[in-house]
């Protein structure tokens, strides 16, 4: 038999007792009874005894440590206190002793097996991993006694060898934290039980796990709840909710930064539906495609929008696009259903601004039940007229000459120039045919397929604040969308030479002809060969020419016993940039980052862009190794300052590793790990700063999940 007993006293300096509780637990059964009209006197009289038996052992450990060194860690007994330890204060391993509830309950967070578990007291909340097979399930809502000691774990302090024993069921907090989107992104409140409101977009579950992702009124936010049996999470698409959980980060586990964040909600006990969505999201009244995103339609536009029109594209599981009378609308949906084109359909999703055109999210359709499939007509038009506007999503024709493809792509991507612009032509790997290998550089091609509008959104036109377009892209629907209409000239350097020889001595007009003929074909390949070779975005050079470039800078170095030295720069904390500011943004401050480097050094210097937001910066002929220090100081310098865009100062800094090499060790291997590794301590010592690789520096270490 045991019998526990919890008390809360007024903080107003009065020992009156507010409650009083006691649990017997006996045979697996827990019987619960409360005194409530008692003497104060008589209350003040039990809570001191009670406290004094129950609390004894923290007298005992008190007197203990008096007599153990001064330099000890003393013992925490808040979540606060755990949670807010900085990364060098929690690697003491401090003991901590806790009385929490348990918020969030995974038996498998990691592979390894290990259970995740968030614990709260009235302070906070904080994070700790569960020994495989100690408990298999502990509900959320459950009030344990813990004990362990401090980590810094895989982002923020965590509890490691944790102690747990039971001591009965209090259910889930009450008056959790209520921050804004920008604070939850902050990472102010990791780890933190907080609750938010959101309408549901999606459901996904995978395994043991439901991820919802719930768009709150000024940016959306993943949730992760352990899976009940019988519950039904796909009625909650669309319901606006009032949810409560753990606020979690996701982060890169080689650079221990956060970029982003994650709600660990317990269950559906602590999800509150506060608007229920349609039964039948078909059943909402049809919206005609050219009244979205207008003023009258914008009280609609935070839950599904209901449409209907004839197929004219479809991805399947990934796209589909209709047209209605006049208009064309596509859609990101994870339905594989296949459609016809032609096909009239209902559809329904979440709306948004794409480019110049609304598009729909998290979408669903269906058959609308019509009897005849009427093929949608694609409309002739000039690459001046798709840029003027008017006809993103619609199903559209237009010629042009193939210029290359873009090898670096999965699917079948092709560059076609047509009037004074080059757009890509898309068909998804999956509705390629054999027919694609045989399309020839040079051929010109009529295209079919959907039009989508690229803008750039920080140019506007002068007095209508209207975006400027970039250029477009058209997406196809098999290889019967491309039809050749002529093929390439038979004209090559090698067929012209053999005219000249057969030729013998041919008129003087015939072999300027040639020469011209030639000079032509050479630029051709110069251009294509420089697509190749350099990064679409920047105009930087690609890891292939970098590669090139390094084994040429080894070899010199050797030949004229100088040296080389290696930048890696990495902008720090990219994610949160595009996340913030969209992607828009950061393709800007990617090109104005490409530009400061190559303005940072030297002529003779190669400048690669080798990953999203990564960079190498190659000092050839290197004679002096602070040379490399100082380029490094003045790339650091010169990228810290803002970039403009949508009126917006978009915050920017880059961390850089050095490495410079002399000629007895000259390796290109041993280069590439020095100045990751010096990159890796620029990160560590907190960004915006550069790091030169000593022998001495501390190698990456091998990371401990806890």
């Amino acid at each position: 038999m045991r019998v526990e007993a919890s008390f809360f006293v007024a903080s107003s300096g009065e020992r009156r007792c507010r409650k009083a509780s006691a649990a017997r637990l006996h045979g697996g059964t827990l019987t619960k009874f409360c005194l409530w009209s008692v003497c104060p006197r008589l209350l003040d009289a039990v809570f001191a005894i009670l406290l004094a038996v129950l609390c004894g052992w923290s007298a005992t450990a008190s007197g203990a440590s008096a007599q153990e060194p001064a330099n000890k860690p003393s013992t925490l007994t808040t979540a606060y206190a755990a949670h807010n330890l900085s990364s060098k204060e929690a690697v003491r391993g401090y003991p901590i002793h806790l009385r929490a509830v348990i918020t969030f309950f995974d038996p498998m967070i990691v592979n390894d097996g290990r259970a995740g578990i968030f614990v709260h007291d009235s302070t906070g909340s904080i994070f700790l991993f569960l020994t495989p097979g100690l408990f298999d399930s502990l509900p959320p809502g459950t009030l344990i006694d813990l004990r362990g000691v401090s980590a810094p774990g895989w982002y923020a302090p965590v509890i490691a060898q944790p102690q747990i024993k039971v001591i009965g069921y209090s259910g889930l907090p009450k008056n959790p934290h209520r921050p804004g989107y920008a604070r939850l992104l902050s990472g102010a409140e990791d780890a933190q039980w907080v609750e938010v409101d959101g309408v549901v977009h999606s459901v996904v579950e995978e395994g043991n796990n439901i991820n919802l992702q719930l768009t709150m009124d000024d940016g959306p936010i993943m949730v992760l709840m352990i899976r009940e049996a019988g519950a039904a999470y796909s009625s909650l698409v669309d319901a606006k909710i009032r949810i409560r959980g753990n606020v979690g980060a996701l982060f890169d586990v080689k650079l221990i930064h956060r970029i982003g964040i994650r709600l660990y909600c317990p269950n559906l006990s602590a999800v509150q539906v506060l608007r229920a969505p349609p039964i039948d999201p078909f059943k909402l009244p049809t919206l005609p495609i050219d009244k979205l995103l207008r003023w009258d339609q914008s009280s609609l536009l935070a839950h599904r929008v209901h449409m209907q029109g004839r197929v004219t594209l479809q991805w399947p599981g990934s796209s589909v696009c209709i047209q209605d009378a006049a208009h064309g609308i596509c859609a990101q949906t994870g339905q594989n259903e296949r459609l016809r084109n032609g096909e009239m359909i209902d559809i329904a999703g979440f709306i948004r601004a794409e480019g110049n055109a609304p598009m729909l999210y998290d979408a669903v359709f269906r058959n609308a039940g019509s009897s005849a499939d009427l093929q949608v007509e694609a409309a002739p038009v000039t690459a001046d007229e798709i840029m003027a506007g008017g006809h993103s999503s619609q199903l559209i024709h237009i010629d042009g000459q193939l210029l290359s493809r873009d090898l670096s792509s999965s699917d079948t991507t092709l560059l076609i120039n047509s009037g004074k612009f080059i757009f890509k032509a898309i068909l998804p790997q999956s509705l390629s045919g054999p027919e694609s290998k045989a399309w020839e550089n040079g051929s010109f091609l009529r295209i079919t397929g959907i039009s989508s509008v690229q803008i750039d959104a920080q140019r506007s036109e002068l007095g209508l604040g209207t975006p400027v377009p970039l250029t477009f892209r058209v997406m196809l629907r098999s290889p019967a969308d491309v039809v050749v209409l002529k093929r390439p000239s038979w004209w090559t350097p090698s067929h012209a030479l053999i005219v000249l020889a057969l030729a013998l001595g041919g008129t003087l007009v015939v072999l300027v002809w040639v020469v011209l003929l030639r000079k032509r074909l050479r630029e051709s390949e110069e251009r294509f060969r420089h697509m190749a070779l350099h990064d679409a975005l920047t105009g930087l050079a690609t890891r292939p020419l970098f590669q090139d470039r390094l084994d040429v800078g080894v070899e010199a170095a050797l030949r004229h016993h100088t040296g080389l030295a290696l930048l890696m720069v990495d902008l720090d904390d990219f994610k949160q940039t595009n996340d913030k500011y969209g992607h828009p943004a950061g393709d800007e401050v990617l090109r104005v980052t490409a530009a400061r480097l190559v303005n940072a050094v030297r002529v003779s210097d190669t400048v690669a862009r080798i990953g999203g937001d990564e960079f190498l910066v190659l000092l050839s002929d290197l004679n002096d190794p602070l040379m490399a220090e100082n380029i490094a100081a003045k790339i650091v310098k010169s990228l810290a300052v803002p970039v403009l865009f949508s009126g917006h100062e978009v915050p920017v800094t880059v961390s850089v590793g050095v490495c410079a090499l002399e000629e007895e060790e000259l390796d290109q291997a041993i280069l590439l790990k020095r100045a990751d590794e010096a990159l890796y301590q620029a990160k560590t010592k907190g960004r915006n700063c550069y790091v030169v690789f000593m022998p001495e520096l501390p190698r990456v270490p091998v990371l401990d999940p806890s």
